[in-house]
């Protein structure tokens, strides 16, 4: 297998703006998950999943739940198109052990 074959597709990220290793398939269904297939790198998506689980944890939501779905979406979004993803409300992230 070639080098770059074993990498596979590449996309100019939107949210790092570089180009770098895609998706190998959409990882949301419809229209959201292809704009995110063809515009967003692995690299986005793993932060942006990274992300999801603090969202649902600080909102205490469960993924199958109707409004957890709505928010997570809106929040997807904002992360890896907007200018500025924002945390939420009262979010105070971890000080780092020992600090």
């Amino acid at each position: 297998m070639s080098e770059a074959h074993a990498e596979g597709r590449r996309v100019f990220c939107q949210k790092l703006q570089q180009d770098l290793p895609g998706l190998d398939a959409p990882p949301w269904p419809g229209a959201l998950g292809q704009r995110i297939y063809d515009h967003i790198s692995r690299e986005a998506w793993e932060q942006w999943e990274e992300r999801m689980k603090m969202v649902l944890n600080e909102y205490r939501l469960l993924p199958f739940q109707k409004e957890a779905q709505t928010l997570i979406v809106q929040q997807m979004e904002e992360f890896l198109f907007g200018q500025a993803a924002s945390l939420p409300p009262g979010y105070v992230p971890e000080s780092p052990a020992g600090q």
